[in-house]
């Protein structure tokens, strides 16, 4: 493996629902931030669509509208290759029919040193994942209830 392969950080997705088809726009000064200040590297960001009707697409930066869609241009042909065809059905069939999504694939650069000098190491990942936040927030609520 090449060494710009050795030195990445962990990679993560996201994949956020937008009902109704509302994008606002309003997040996308912050992750603009987090990439201007070297703390993630998007690898892909795309966007999928379902129709009334219960069909599904595949959107392009440059033909969503609404708040902030100028500066999404920046990352418009992100695309590290790791989003396929079957991710896209796969979203698009956990979204509500007239709602769409967004799919963002990112490197932790800030991670990244640990992640090399762990793996110098001979360590690897075994295992990951995230807590939502609405998880944390019912496990707190039930600990309170039951005090």
């Amino acid at each position: 493996m090449s060494d710009e392969f050795n030195e990445m950080g962990p990679i993560d997705y996201l994949v956020i629902e937008f009902p109704g088809n509302r994008m606002t726009g309003e997040g996308l000064p912050l992750l603009l931030d987090l990439v201007d200040r070297g703390i993630i590297r998007i690898l892909d960001l795309t966007f999928v669509r379902k129709e009334p009707d219960g069909s599904v697409a595949g959107i392009q930066i440059g033909d969503l509208d609404g708040d902030g869609v100028a500066e999404l241009t920046v990352f418009q042909g992100a695309s590290s290759g790791l989003v396929q065809q079957d991710d896209l059905r796969e979203v698009g069939a956990a979204l509500e029919p007239g709602s769409s999504a967004g799919i963002l694939v990112y490197e932790n650069l800030w991670a990244a040193p640990l992640a090399t000098a762990l793996r110098r190491g001979g360590a690897q990942l075994a295992a990951g994942g995230r807590i939502p936040v609405q998880a944390l927030l019912a496990a707190l609520d039930a600990t309170e209830a039951a005090a």
